[in-house]
């Protein structure tokens, strides 16, 4: 299979890469954060998620992030909305495209949202319905695609049946999220080989991790696959509180600075995304966890 010509990159550096910092990061960072992103052309950005403070404490003050950024048309500026409350809190702010999230491991599921799989995909009705009713388009993200904390490696046999659900139920697109890194290239296309024939490809995405240093393998062997849409964090931020050990997201600066060496549009300014990982990793008071970022900081 021939490789994409053009690839989306979903930034989820807001919400999926922050959500894990143990400090506060105010309305403001967050806010010139979003701000720098599309300046840098992320076509479609995850800004925050609707969900308790008491859960997730980065989280609180999402409505204000929407409130304060400078949406440009054309650009999707999306949040995460697990609950019905969520949903109905994500519309009020504003919002045009949510997502929601279920496991393809069943002990994850449990020691994420305390309950079941099915128990999980159960309670995206209400918020599909309402989604429908005012328009707006729902993604959906699989966990735990590879491998579970607790129950080790995941099947592609597993993770299909929970894709499938998510599609058939309304999701335009599923993310595939190897959520503790341990996925191989091999691992990965097979993974979308057996889900897309349940879910069809072109609108199914890849979602990885870089604990064992295979994140990037594993985005060339998905495009290998035909696959065309990614998620990544700015500066490799992000990490999962329920994944012991597993570290951030794929750096959106090593994705974009992959894809041009490939001769794949992105449509993103390398240098402007650069400097905005710099930026808010200068913020968090850490290193860059961008390798292209650094190497470039560096010269």
């Amino acid at each position: 299979m021939s490789l994409p010509k053009h690839v989306r990159l979903v930034e989820v550096g807001p919400r999926d890469g922050l959500q894990n910092e143990a400090q506060p990061i105010s309305v403001a960072d967050k806010v010139r954060l979003v701000n720098d992103l599309t300046e840098a052309g992320l076509a479609y950005i995850e800004v925050g998620s609707f969900v308790s403070p008491k859960w997730v404490p980065q989280m609180a003050g999402s409505a204000e992030v929407f409130a304060g950024i400078q949406q440009r048309p054309g650009v999707t500026y999306a949040a995460l909305a697990p609950n019905l409350r969520g949903f109905e809190d994500a519309l009020a702010a504003g919002v045009k495209e949510v997502a929601v999230f279920a496991a393809a491991s069943e002990a994850f599921s449990q020691r994420n949202i305390n309950c079941s799989i099915s128990e999980s995909l159960k309670r995206f009705e209400p918020i599909m319905d309402a989604a429908r009713s005012h328009g707006m388009r729902v993604r959906g993200y699989v966990s735990c695609v590879l491998g579970c904390p607790y129950e080790g490696k995941v099947s592609a046999e597993q993770v299909a049946p929970v894709a499938r659900a998510l599609h058939d139920m309304g999701c335009y697109e599923v993310s595939l999220g190897d959520t503790i890194g341990t996925g191989t290239a091999g691992d990965t296309r097979r993974l979308f080989e057996v889900v897309s024939a349940q879910v069809p490809r072109e609108q199914l995405a890849g979602h990885f991790h870089d604990t064992y240093g295979q994140a990037l393998a594993n985005v060339y062997a998905s495009l290998l696959e035909g696959i065309s849409v990614f998620d990544s964090s700015v500066a490799g931020l992000g990490g999962c509180p329920y994944a012991k050990g597993a570290t951030g997201n794929i750096a959106s600066e090593d994705v974009v600075y992959l894809l041009q060496g490939l001769g794949i549009e992105t449509g993103i300014d390398l240098g402007l995304l650069i400097a905005a990982g710099q930026r808010i990793s200068g913020v968090l008071g850490r290193d860059n966890g961008s390798r292209v970022a650094r190497a470039c900081s560096a010269q």
